[in-house]
């Protein structure tokens, strides 16, 4: 009740960049709250509560969204109807990447080993696979198609949840954030060994460059999982209020139906960037 009485899908429009903070307060809290209580299962008991503190106010955003949609003769297009949602959105995801990113530097092995159990497994599992991969269509087809099937989960969750689509991107985002965060760590560590007391503009470089090595490609792909996940959750909605067959309920499934498709687009676009732009560059 505390955590969901902080802000409103209103004000989260009129400042969105609140949202990133919002969003580091429930990861943290969600963090240490799961290894003080479930510490063996610390890892996933994360990502849950992260989702829980979320939910209420992504339900709240979700009706908003679709009454949006109901407004006959707007004369604002698909995109820059929900812009100011999304961009919220995003922030949230940032706010909890970066809360998680920092944790998984600064604390201890033990303890981040334990809180990053299962995404640390999660990027192993990928690793493997996509080992001895050459850059190459067939490549950016299996991207492509898994990055696919996640936007799908998220529409089918907020569809079947309301929110839902809340627990896949909360789970990318720790997965993420592991893969960040065991970047920076390592690269610490070698830094120091080998040259003693670092420079802090070394500090930096590593830093930054790990987070572009994700964020390149990671952002439009984000970005296509929130969209779809709107969609999916304006359907919700429109299937509970709306009569089938009612003008008003096509208007929504007709800019739903755009939603899924520009999120299809950016998928697209993240997965060429994945893979022809981020080796190129990392």
């Amino acid at each position: 009740m505390v955590l969901e009485s902080i802000i409103n899908p209103l004000k989260a429009e009129k400042a969105p960049w609140n949202m990133f903070l919002i969003g580091a307060l429930y990861a943290s809290i969600a963090l240490f709250l799961g290894n003080w209580i479930f510490r063996e299962y610390a890892s996933l008991i994360m990502v849950f509560l992260t989702t829980m503190a979320c939910i209420p106010l992504l339900f709240q955003t979700m009706k908003d969204e679709e009454k949006k949609d109901t407004v006959e003769n707007t004369k604002e297009n698909l995109v820059k109807r929900h812009s100011k949602t999304i961009l919220f959105l995003m922030f949230l995801f940032l706010g909890i990447m970066s809360a998680l990113i920092l944790w998984y530097v600064l604390l201890p092995t033990n303890f981040v080993q334990n809180s990053f159990r299962s995404q640390t497994l999660t990027i192993q599992a990928i690793n493997t696979r996509i080992t001895g991969d050459v850059l190459n269509v067939k490549t950016l087809t299996n991207i492509l198609l898994n990055n696919i099937k996640v936007m799908i989960f998220c529409i089918l969750f907020s569809f079947l949840y309301g929110a839902g689509a809340i627990f896949i991107l909360t789970w990318n985002a720790s997965v993420i954030a592991t893969a960040t965060g065991n970047l920076i760590r390592t690269n610490l560590i070698t830094l120091t060994s080998s040259t003693g007391i670092s420079k802090l503009a070394s500090y930096f470089q590593i830093v930054s460059l790990a987070l572009l090595r994700y964020l390149i490609h990671g952002i439009p792909e984000i970005l296509a999982y929130f969209i779809g996940g709107l969609a999916g959750g304006i359907i919700s909605v429109a299937v509970i209020k709306e009569k089938f067959g009612t003008k008003r309920f096509e208007k929504i499934i007709l800019d739903s139906s755009d939603l899924i498709l520009l999120a299809v687009l950016f998928l697209i676009l993240a997965a060429l960037i994945e893979v022809y732009v981020t080796p190129a560059l990392f």
